[in-house]
């Protein structure tokens, strides 16, 4: 299996489940943990004034402890939790797709890691009919396999 082969729908959807299986369990076991998330998917309501939001790494890591544990909640697209930034503790609700998780923690080790990227393309599929013969000759091992006259 190739790398290539995780770049699919299908495994999207696998990942999308798994991480929100293993979110959800945290919740159950009532377990703080920490989120690394790509920054650039992450929604903040109100949004964060702009010399906070550049500050940000591209993947930032937002622990869910204490007030921000309280809050957080999940469905089938994000996780949510509010939060303060900066020195001002400027509060906002952050909203994290669950795709834009890369990795979780609990204390220091990572209990799931995502290599999934939010934007899969669809596997394109045509109707038309395959000419074979067009598909024979594109290999060119076949090429030669035909008498020339």
């Amino acid at each position: 299996m190739t790398i290539k082969a995780l770049e699919t729908v299908a495994y999207q959807e696998l990942m999308k489940e798994h991480i929100y299986a293993t979110v959800e369990y945290m919740f159950n076991q009532d377990q703080e943990f920490g989120i690394a998330c790509e920054t650039s998917n992450v929604n903040f309501n109100p949004e964060l004034p702009s010399k906070l939001k550049a500050s940000l790494p591209d993947v930032t890591l937002f622990m869910l402890a204490n007030y921000s544990f309280e809050t957080a909640s999940i469905d089938t697209e994000y996780i949510s939790f509010e939060a303060g930034f900066g020195s001002e503790n400027f509060g906002s609700l952050v909203h994290i797709p669950l795709l834009a998780v890369k990795q979780i923690f609990v204390d220091e080790y990572p209990i799931l890691i995502n290599i999934v990227s939010m934007h899969v393309e669809e596997e394109e599929t045509s109707n038309e009919p395959v000419d074979s013969m067009a598909a024979l000759l594109n290999n060119p091992e076949n090429a030669k396999l035909l008498k020339r006259k």
